[in-house]
C-alpha cells in the first residue's frame, strides 16, 4: 500500500471532512469511528484532532477511550500483572463497552453514552456523568485491539508503528505485551482490515494511505 506524507493537522482535518458525509451503516443517526493503536502509537491524540476539527465544522463528537473500561485489577490481574493472554482478551470490559457505548447510538437508542467506567488507578468507578450526543454527532472510539471485537464501526483509522517502533516507544516496564500487539497482527492484520491506515514510526512525519473512498 502506497502511503503519502501528511502533517497531524492536516490528517485531523481530512478525516473530519470525511465524516461530514459519512452515513452510518445501520442507518442509525450516529458515526461511530475506530482509531485503533497500540498505547505507544497515542491514537487518542489523533481522535482528539479530528474532534476539534469536527468543532470547527459544527459537528458534535464524542471521544472515548478504552482505557477508562479496563476491568477492575481483581480480574484483569488474576493471572498477574504481565500476562500476555490475559491483556490480549481480558482487560477491556468489552460487555461495558457494547450497552454504555454502542447500544445507545443504535438506531432507536437515546444517544446516551457513558464516556468512562473504571479508573484504572484509584481502581474505582468513576461515576462520570452520562453525556448526550444529538443525532450526526460522532462517536471517536481510540484504544489497542479495537477490530478483533466486530464492534460495529462505520469506518476505521489504524495508527501503525512498525515492530522496531513499537518497541522503542514503549516504555521498558511495559514491554512484556509487545508479544499481544504480534498476536494482533498476526491474527486480524490491522493495518489491512482497516479503512485508513496511518504509519507513525517518526512521530513527527505520519504518512497515510489517503481517504476512504
Amino acid at each position: 500500500m502506497r502511503l503519502e506524507a501528511i502533517t497531524w493537522d492536516r490528517l485531523g482535518e481530512q478525516l473530519a471532512e470525511r465524516l461530514l458525509d459519512l452515513k452510518p451503516a445501520d442507518g442509525g443517526p450516529w458515526p461511530r469511528i475506530a482509531f485503533d493503536g497500540a498505547p505507544a502509537a497515542r491514537p487518542g491524540d489523533l481522535a482528539e484532532r479530528v474532534s476539534q476539527a469536527l468543532r470547527v465544522h459544527g459537528r458534535s463528537s464524542l471521544v472515548v477511550g478504552t482505557e477508562g473500561f479496563l476491568r477492575p485489577a481483581s480480574v484483569r490481574l488474576e493471572y498477574g500483572r504481565r500476562d500476555v493472554e490475559s491483556y490480549y482478551s481480558g482487560w477491556y470490559d468489552t460487555g461495558a463497552l457494547w450497552r454504555e457505548v454502542f447500544g445507545p447510538l443504535e438506531p432507536g437508542g437515546d444517544g446516551r453514552v457513558l464516556p468512562d467506567l473504571w479508573d484504572p488507578v484509584t481502581d474505582r468507578a468513576t461515576r462520570s456523568a452520562y453525556v448526550q450526543l444529538p443525532p450526526g454527532g460522532v462517536l471517536l472510539l481510540h484504544g489497542p485491539f479495537l477490530l478483533r471485537h466486530w464492534f460495529p464501526f462505520d469506518l476505521s483509522v489504524h495508527v501503525l508503528l512498525s515492530p522496531g517502533a513499537l518497541r522503542r516507544r514503549t516504555p521498558e516496564a511495559e514491554h512484556w505485551t509487545l508479544p499481544a500487539f504480534e498476536r494482533y497482527e498476526h491474527e486480524t492484520d490491522p493495518a489491512g482490515a482497516a479503512d485508513v491506515l496511518v504509519r507513525a514510526d517518526d512521530p513527527r512525519h505520519p504518512a497515510w494511505s489517503g481517504p476512504p473512498v
